[in-house]
């Protein structure tokens, strides 16, 4: 209780910003506990221990030898000056070993003198300032708090928690790489322009955003169903990798950054659980691009999985909700490791291990990298199973993302690293503004050379086959594709208005006028009506034609009429039918309207509403007892 009450008095004497600062630092492990109402919830909650072996993990090197030392320290100083023995006499009875146990005397903890601490780790010099500047940090993050004699008390657990680790000698800065030994030392290095790094990086984002796109178009009009034992089944994640043009591996990472930005939830429907986009999928699409890829980008630096990686005996799935509270501080250590190699200094990305009963062979250049990112997350890197795989997909998705190039940081990584909150800038420079225009070409494709707009790309998309994908996009127009925006309620009219307004030129060319007015000519010459139905048309040969017609068999084609003919299908068959055979029917209604053909756009609601980022400090006033427009700071008085 002591030191509960020391490190409440210690968050009373921060401002309100001081105290946001801790909040939005340790949004992730307080977000899985109930909001605090004081001061003292919010110490007990850091002190807690689910909470306190997330903050450790994501502890440095010299902050975590620093609580680590503390924490031994803390511990022999309790046993030490405990009162009474310390473990029950020999022959107790059983009451006095269980009111022993519930005791809890082996959590006790005392307060340490810093310089004890400083003298237990042996640091002079550069080595002490070092520690001295991990003690304050412990201090912000409320991981330790100083008393009012200047001694240092540590949660209670944190004995317990770091006991096990050897964390080795003190270092001030983390290890360098090495070289890898085993190449040709005759051989030159490459040179790596400086801008490659920006290019790639370009590349890849340009190449994400196009892929989450056509990612959640897919779910939006075939939402994708999930299996009884949870996540996708293996003949979805086919589907749909294959609708957005990527692999299977990269296909479940994007699924799961869809779902923790928020993009796509997953709901309950009489079939099953389904995955489809929310509301926030519409206000996305209208985004600038990098404003687009911000909330994904920040999603996999806080993700509790590695999606890519599935480990041996595992069925590869996605959409299950992550257990892998080591993963954020992995990620960090090794973007954190790589922005220290110099451009064309770095080693190529390792390959990634195939899942099997035998561990992956690691080479020098992963070993090496893997020593240096301990020094930056050393509970979170080579302590953990199957390191080195881990590892080597997390850096599979950096490169993937943008993030990673020539074995070092890009700008967009960099940013990341600095702050994944504060993306938009970076992304801006990186992707270029939408584009709302394409050059039509006689050959009856459209190209726009960029990533298009939601309202280009949803024109072409209606009315044409999209052909290629790239830094420029073809769409390609064709009968059946024209056709297919008559059916969705374009005329000749208004489809050659929208394509001559998205037309750089203004115009459109001859051949492309052709086909959408032969087409529409076509169109409709025979209706479905939904009476388990009939097919009509002015055109007296065309309805013999089509009683006629052999591809027609299966509809049992009756005539009842020189203009009308009786189909044994549905509507909707016929319709199919009909166009397989090269026809352009319209469906009718009961009343003689043609009916407007969609595609289904599913929707669903986001499970939480977007934290809102002016809520720590609205928290840290509220906790310090501040009204909310309140320009005072808190006092040294306890609470």
């Amino acid at each position: 209780m002591e030191g509960l009450d020391t490190l409440t008095r210690s968050l009373a004497q921060r401002t309100p910003e001081q105290l946001a600062a801790l909040l939005t630092r340790h949004a992730e492990p307080l977000a899985r506990r109930p909001a605090p109402t004081e001061l003292r919830g919010l110490a007990s909650a850091l002190w807690s221990y689910e909470t306190l072996h997330h903050l450790v993990l994501h502890l440095d090197h010299p902050r975590l030898q620093v609580l680590a030392a503390t924490a031994r320290l803390s511990q022999e100083r309790a046993a030490r000056d405990a009162h009474g023995p310390t473990a029950p006499a020999a022959g107790a009875d059983y009451q006095s070993l269980m009111a022993h146990r519930l005791s809890f005397a082996q959590l006790a903890t005392a307060p340490v003198p810093p310089e004890d601490v400083f003298t237990a780790l042996g640091v002079t010099g550069h080595a002490r300032t070092a520690a001295e500047a991990g003690l304050r940090a412990l201090y912000d993050d409320g991981l330790a708090a100083p008393t009012e004699d200047g001694s240092v008390v540590v949660p209670p657990r944190a004995p317990q928690l770091l006991a096990a680790h050897d964390l080795g000698p003190f270092l001030v800065h983390a290890p360098e790489l090495v070289p890898d030994d085993t190449a040709d030392p005759g051989t030159p290095a490459a040179s790596v322009p400086a801008t490659s790094l920006h290019d790639e990086s370009r590349a890849a984002a340009a190449t994400l955003a196009a892929t989450v796109d056509r990612l959640l178009a897919s779910l939006a009009t075939q939402p994708a169903a999930l299996r009884k034992a949870g996540g996708l089944a293996v003949r979805e994640i086919k589907r749909l990798a294959k609708a957005a043009g990527a692999s299977e591996p990269h296909t479940r990472l994007l699924l799961d950054l869809a779902l923790a930005a928020d993009l796509i939830a997953l709901t309950r429907t009489p079939a099953g659980i389904t995955a489809l986009p929310t509301g926030a999928y519409d206000d996305w699409l209208l985004l600038p691009p990098g404003r687009c890829l911000a909330p994904v980008l920040a999603a996999w630096s806080a993700l509790w999985a590695i999606p890519t990686h599935t480990p041996f005996g595992e069925t590869p799935t996605a959409l299950v909700r992550g257990h892998d509270r080591h993963a954020p501080a992995l990620r960090h250590a090794l973007l954190a490791t790589l922005a220290a190699v110099p451009l064309g200094a770095g080693a190529p990305l390792p390959h990634t291990p195939s899942p099997g009963p035998e561990p992956a062979r690691t080479d020098a250049a992963l070993r090496g990298l893997l020593e240096a990112a301990d020094w930056h997350r050393p509970l979170a890197v080579s302590r953990q199973p199957m390191a080195a795989e881990r590892a080597a997909h997390t850096l599979h998705e950096a490169a993937c993302l943008g993030l990673v190039a020539h074995g070092t940081l890009t700008p967009l990584g960099r940013a990341l690293l600095a702050d994944p909150r504060s993306l938009d800038e970076p992304l801006g420079d990186l992707l270029p503004p939408l584009l709302e225009r394409a050059h039509f070409q006689a050959d009856l494709t459209a190209v726009v050379p960029g990533r298009p707009a939601a309202a280009l790309a949803g024109l072409l998309a209606s009315a044409a086959d999209r052909e290629s994908e790239g830094h420029a996009v073809t769409w390609r127009f064709t009968p059946t594709s024209v056709r297919r925006a008559l059916d969705a309620g374009h005329s000749a009219g208004t489809l050659l208005d929208d394509l001559t307004r998205a037309s750089t030129t203004g115009t459109l060319p001859q051949p492309l006028r052709y086909l959408v007015q032969d087409a529409a000519r076509a169109h409709g010459r025979m209706r479905v009506l939904p009476a388990a139905c009939c097919i009509r048309s002015d055109d007296e040969s065309l309805v013999k034609e089509l009683a006629a017609h052999r591809a027609l068999h299966s509809l049992a084609l009756r005539a009842i009429a020189p203009t009308v003919l009786v189909s044994s299908s549905p509507p909707a068959a016929t319709l199919e039918a009909l166009r397989a055979a090269g026809y352009a029917p319209a469906l009718e209604s009961d009343t003689g309207a043609t009916t407007v053909e969609r595609l289904p756009a599913h929707r669903t609601t986001a499970p939480t509403p977007t934290r809102d980022p002016h809520a720590p400090l609205t928290l840290a006033r509220r906790l310090l007892g501040l009204s909310p427009g309140s320009q005072d700071t808190a006092t040294s008085s306890g609470v």
